[in-house]
């Protein structure tokens, strides 16, 4: 019998990479026509860099305004503080600067903008809907940070009340254009940039290891992970090599294919949105502990991806999470819960709050219950 399946294609137009981003942004922005632009960017880039100021300059009387205050993990308030400020500049147009949190929040205030969110409380109308009026004003991305929520459709975004990561999503919150220069990331903290490069990492596997992945998202998972197998260790050792950080942008682009495509993460995504809603682990940190054990624990249900996995990073005939837990040894990255000051008493929380992810039910190797989860958070304690 044939394969059989659909790809989908987002909504995003261009990708513009290994250019200053102030001089594309000017591009970007002329062409699209837009007349009111709105920054969202990272206060500490706009506090002690020129960065931002950059893209001021290049915009002139076209910034409408800037908001510098998202904290990690887009919570809600934030979002909708975000949402009020734009709302009265007249913004035709959201620009982002920063890493994964401030690049989901503005996903999330296009569609606060559209269905007339005024409050925390709001985002109840809109949460996990995929018919909710579309946004009207899109958005370009500069990320600093390699975790390539840019490339999706999809922002997470923190419950404050119930500390639980929710999706708010519609085809049009994926940029419209993201732009790629590796110079911004050189302010970006090592361990930052590092670990959000582990969380690409994690997307290619995941993507590679998903049952239902298909020859298309393979292809560009795979390249994207040998990229980044490469440049992360080059990035550590030299942290002036520019190409080797464009390499590495390059890897967390590819890394998103699947996921833009249709492919399901597992378990390593389901259990970290949980770590991080609860207990405010960065993203990355949770790819870093989480993702050698869920391999190993998927084994029996994947062993024939697994070792495409090995392969792509160097490696091939050994076993994946291995090749993975010293990777991510070899870029001084947390590998245990117990790195986080996460202990065992937790785990039942974890375990019940993981099933409600959409990753976790989707895991190559069933996990019907708690239970499962619990298993991979013991080999990770």
């Amino acid at each position: 019998m044939t394969a059989s399946g659909r790809v989908v294609f987002s909504k995003m137009e261009e990708v513009v990479f290994g250019r200053p981003a102030a001089e594309a942004l000017s591009e970007l922005v002329e062409r699209q026509g837009a007349n009111r632009v709105f920054l969202m960017v990272s206060g500490t880039l706009n506090r002690e860099t020129d960065e931002i100021e950059k893209l001021r300059r290049a915009l002139g009387n076209k910034c409408a305004g800037t908001f510098d205050k998202m904290p990690a993990h887009s919570p809600r308030a934030a979002v909708v503080a975000a949402s009020e400020q734009a709302r009265e500049a007249g913004a035709d147009l959201i620009v982002t600067l920063g890493g994964g949190s401030i690049t989901d929040a503005a996903k999330a205030v296009q569609l606060c903008l559209s269905n007339d969110v005024r409050t925390p409380e709001d985002m109840d109308r809109i949460r996990g809907l995929s018919d909710v009026k579309p946004p009207t004003v899109r958005q370009i991305s500069i990320p600093t940070t390699l975790s390539a929520g840019e490339f999706s459709a999809i922002a997470g975004v923190t419950n404050e009340a119930t500390k639980v990561k929710e999706m708010f999503r519609h085809p049009l919150t994926i940029p419209q254009a993201v732009i790629l220069d590796p110079e911004v990331t050189r302010h970006t903290p090592m361990w930052l940039l590092l670990s959000t490069g582990i969380r690409a990492v994690d997307h290619c596997v995941e993507g590679v290891c998903s049952l239902e992945s298909t020859e298309y998202s393979n292809a560009s998972s795979l390249h994207g992970l040998s990229l980044l197998a490469r440049g992360l260790a080059r990035v550590k050792a030299d942290p002036s090599d520019m190409a080797a950080r464009l390499d590495c942008q390059t890897g967390s682009w590819l890394s998103m294919t699947g996921i833009a495509a249709g492919v399901p993460m597992g378990a390593s995504h389901g259990i970290g949105y949980v770590l991080g809603a609860v207990f405010d682990v960065p993203h990355g940190h949770t790819s870093c502990i989480m993702l050698p054990w869920v391999m190993r624990w998927n084994k029996p249900a994947n062993a024939d991806r697994q070792a495409l996995i090995a392969n792509a990073m160097g490696h091939p005939g050994e076993d994946a999470g291995d090749v993975l837990d010293a990777f991510i040894r070899g870029l001084d990255m947390p590998r245990h819960l117990s790195d986080v000051k996460i202990g065992r008493e937790h785990f039942d929380r974890i375990a019940q709050q993981a099933m409600g992810t959409p990753w976790v039910p989707r895991n190559p190797r069933p996990i019907p219950t708690p239970a499962e989860v619990k298993e991979i958070l013991e080999l990770a304690a």
